[in-house]
């Protein structure tokens, strides 16, 4: 079973971002930060929406510019089997750009570009061909 998860985008003023969406009754509902990659995930949803439909803010804290749509991430959707959704988007001649190598996580492009994360609920054991597979293309 499939299920719409998030939507992200980056930030460059996280308070302001939120404050912003609690104007039109979007809140924040949790938050993580790393240390190590220098970055900070806010997630945000309307009342009853929460592990629904959510919106991730990404903030970066090292200055970036994010023209040419890059402030849009990506989109991100739970699967039954992570090793089994990458094996039928291959098979119909889509590129994996982040391979499931960790049996959790991979990235795959629209056919319009657009980014999509692929999560498994928890981590499956380590599958060839996946576990030995480099990125592939940018994601």
């Amino acid at each position: 079973m499939t299920k719409f998860l998030h939507s992200m985008i980056r930030v460059t003023d996280p308070d302001a971002t939120v404050a912003f969406f609690a104007l039109i009754g979007v809140n924040e509902v949790r938050r993580f930060s790393s240390e190590q990659g220098r970055f900070t995930l806010i997630f945000l949803a309307a009342p009853g929406e929460e592990g629904l439909a959510e919106v991730e803010l990404t903030h970066n804290w090292d200055p970036q510019d994010y023209d040419g749509g890059r402030n849009f991430g990506h989109l991100a959707y739970r699967v039954e089997d992570v090793y089994a959704t990458c094996a039928a988007l291959q098979a119909a001649g889509h590129i994996i750009h982040r391979p499931p190598r960790d049996g959790h996580m991979a990235f795959v492009k629209s056919p319009d570009g657009i980014s999509v994360e692929l999560l498994q609920d928890g981590h499956l054991p380590p599958q060839e061909p996946w576990a030995s597979m480099e990125n592939v293309g940018s994601w």
